[in-house]
């Protein structure tokens, strides 16, 4: 195996400039804990003084439903037009993930029953990103999920922008509206995910908070997990690519750069068993780059000269192994043979067949979630779905006939762990029975 494209490391500065990662996460660390700290402690008043500090905004915080009304008004049909499509994709495909868990009961022996049900948490929050690009797309994906997961109370938050009338922009306050969210927050960072934990300015305290953000808010979530849940520990997005011979080049390099626009901390390999499509895509994108605009443009060079990998292998099975190494948040397959590469790849969050299904579409509009887990996580773990919001609750019923024999082997078990106890908790039902 060769990297034909290698990482280049940023440039270093001196000591007092070059913070370490290590101390980098424990500044964030200690930042996270000390407002949650506040935040929990002050209610609301602290968590308005940081969003006064911190978001610069000096609205209203609880977007009032008069502005979202107004807000819906001003985005263009076309735009709800695409809104309203992409969230009826999103719906059908977490329905039908739905109906893949269903209620059961078994009769294990004669006269024991056992069963599940499926039961929503009570609230669910979701944290809807702000920053460089305004996300729609994370609103449907969140909202639209624990709607169809069934949970009754579902609140947003979203870091206010100035040029937004109501502090969130008008297009994800339609979003927000048209997926089912009861409430909007205009709020973000680690006063955002407060606020939805501790239930502030009129929400009810979350069971689960979804969505991604930066790494204040991803630390504030790792922090209070345990007191809510949470969906993952999300960290920079990335996209991999393998790819044959048959590749388009020019393809290739725009899906890369599609998914360095992120910023600079955005990890994309290609994997290939071509050194040609290898060189040319290393050519293509330079060019694909410098033709986005601004402030793009510079996010992607970043990216690119920064983390971007081209890696040659000998063959396809050493690009499935390569590939399930890494394990990628989005895993795109250009390559003949769409059908052995489904079944012989492994480890990804979402998996996009095909040169024509490029990884916007399932950021965007297509229907399976794109909060999805990164970092190599996608070894262990999948990505958001409606049975993150379901809880799988069992029940069991004994009947008579089934008390002899089931309370012998518990009693039987229970003395042998010297827990006497639960055995003459067993041993009662046998002689009332």
């Amino acid at each position: 195996m060769t990297e034909s494209f290698p990482k280049r490391s940023l440039p270093r500065t001196d000591a007092a400039e070059q913070a370490s990662p290590n101390s980098a996460a424990q500044t964030v660390a200690q930042t996270a804990a000390r407002m949650l700290a506040e935040i929990e402690a002050g209610g609301e008043e602290a968590a308005l003084a940081h969003a006064r500090k911190l978001d610069g905004w000096q609205g209203e915080i609880v977007v009032p439903d008069d502005a979202i009304e107004a807000a819906c008004a001003r985005v263009p049909a076309d735009l709800r037009d695409a809104i309203d499509w992409a969230h009826e994709n999103i719906t059908r495909f977490a329905e039908a993930q739905r109906a893949t868990l269903t209620e059961m009961e078994v009769e294990l022996r004669p006269g024991l029953f056992a069963g599940q049900r499926l039961l929503p948490v009570a609230a669910a929050g979701a944290y809807v990103p702000g920053g460089r690009y305004s996300h729609i797309a994370s609103a449907l994906m969140t909202v639209t999920t624990a709607r169809v997961a069934g949970v009754p109370q579902i609140s947003a938050v979203s870091p206010p922008r100035a040029d937004a009338p109501a502090g969130v922009p008008d297009a994800i306050l339609y979003t927000l509206k048209l997926c089912g969210a009861t409430k909007v927050l205009a709020i973000g960072g680690i006063q955002g995910v407060a606020a939805l934990a501790f239930g502030l300015f009129g929400l009810p305290k979350s069971d689960m908070i979804v969505g991604p953000g930066n790494d204040y808010v991803t630390e504030a979530k790792r922090q209070l997990f345990g007191r809510v849940g949470i969906d993952m520990l999300a960290g920079p997005t990335d996209v991999l690519v393998v790819a044959d011979a048959t590749a388009d080049p020019h393809t290739v390099a725009l899906d890369l750069v599609g998914q360095c626009e992120h910023g600079p901390n955005t990890p994309v390999w290609l994997v290939t068993d071509s050194p040609a499509l290898a060189e040319a895509v290393a050519r293509e994108a330079p060019a694909c780059i410098a033709a986005l605009p601004e402030p793009n443009r510079s996010a992607a060079a970043l990216a690119w000269e920064g983390l971007a990998q081209i890696i040659t292998v000998p063959d396809r099975a050493a690009m499935v192994a390569e590939a399930d190494r890494i394990a990628p948040e989005h895993l795109h397959v250009q390559a003949a043979d769409l059908d052995w590469w489904k079944a012989s790849l492994n480890a990804y969050g979402s998996l996009f067949l095909g040169p024509e299904a490029t990884v916007a579409f399932g950021d965007k509009a297509s229907g399976p979630n794109h909060v999805l887990p990164t970092s190599g996580a996608a070894r262990y773990t999948g990505g958001l779905s409606v049975h993150k919001f379901l809880r799988t609750v069992t029940w069991q019923r004994v009947a008579p006939e089934a008390l002899p024999r089931l309370a012998d082997v518990t009693a039987r078990i229970s003395r042998h762990e010297g827990m006497e106890a639960h055995a003459r908790t067993a041993d009662l039902r046998l002689k009332r029975g």
